[in-house]
């Protein structure tokens, strides 16, 4: 069994849409403060499709713990990362790390047994990620990257919980996930970013904000969960999610091309030890439950 070229190409439509969120993100937050920005996301990801999508069957816990990891916590941290300075194509790949952080915490939770074959995965793009840090150990660039990870912690936190509830309609579950994060995310913006900046971005948005927060809400979450979750419906997880590892490929290709980021040696050797751990998981430990996400993209079919 394989997937039909036209499911394929929307796998790879929606690895595009996720990859190039990330320049969208990097836009984005130059003219908006990045909390802000994140709540807006997340109220448009809610309204109007909450009046659509109905109501998950996943306890309530679940989806207030699930909206407020993924959308406060990781969104939060790695809107703010990609603002202090972390390049969209950088943390396309950082994001990834998420697959690893789950694969940990489902061990350490779960009682999942880790395959050596992911153990070594792990080990390859943590490696990669000290490859790529080893240039940026001064205050102003280790601190961007640092919450980059933390966020990609916060969002393993986030796949557990999807996991544990059980929900079979993530669509649904992440619709309904995302009316939890804009009161909160608003609040943070308004103690750590201030009213008047708040002010300044709601008074005069520019076309390149509005855009920003539609694509974000609409494109990457609604639209792209939307068909990740249908194809997931159709086919085995392991013929769906290998897609995802063109995420980081997307996401890179776009922040070199549209962004111009400078994308240096070491930028370069830690990127494909990161992607050569990523594949390794992927395609190593085919008998593993759950996929990579997206990084704009919350994924948890698994991901």
């Amino acid at each position: 069994m394989s997937l039909k070229p036209f499911h394929a190409l929307l796998a790879v439509l929606v690895a595009a849409i996720w990859g190039f969120s990330f320049v969208v993100i990097k836009v984005g937050v130059a003219g908006t403060p990045p909390l802000l920005l994140t709540g807006l996301r997340f109220l448009f990801a809610a309204l109007p499709a909450v009046f659509f999508v109905p109501r998950p069957k996943a306890g309530w816990r679940y989806v207030v713990s699930f909206g407020f990891f993924l959308g406060v916590v990781m969104f939060g941290l790695l809107f703010v990362s990609i603002k202090l300075g972390l390049s969209a194509s950088l943390a396309s790949l950082v994001m990834q790390l998420q697959v690893f952080f789950t694969i940990a915490f489902a061990a350490i939770l779960m009682g999942e047994k880790s395959r050596p074959v992911q153990m070594a995965g792990a080990i390859i793009a943590f490696t990669g990620i000290g490859v790529i840090a080893a240039s940026r150990w001064s205050g102003p660039d280790i601190m961007p990257l640092g919450l980059a990870v933390l966020a990609a912690l916060a969002w393993g936190v986030a796949n557990i919980i999807a996991k544990k509830s059980g929900e079979a309609n993530l669509l649904s579950f992440i619709v309904w996930a995302s009316l939890v994060a804009p009161l909160p995310l608003f609040a943070l913006s308004y103690f750590l970013e201030g009213a008047e900046s708040i002010s300044a971005a709601l008074a005069h948005p520019s076309l390149l904000a509005i855009a920003s927060v539609l694509f974000l809400a609409w494109p990457a979450t609604v639209f792209g969960f939307g068909i990740w979750n249908y194809l997931l419906g159709c086919y085995p997880a392991n013929m769906v999610t290998p897609f995802a590892l063109l995420v980081p490929v997307f996401g890179i290709a776009s922040g070199v091309i549209v962004l111009h980021e400078p994308f240096g040696i070491s930028s370069i050797a830690g990127s494909l030890l990161v992607f050569a751990g990523l594949t390794l998981n992927v395609f190593g430990g085919r008998r593993h439950s759950y996929p990579s996400g997206a990084a704009d993209g919350i994924a948890v079919r698994d991901s």
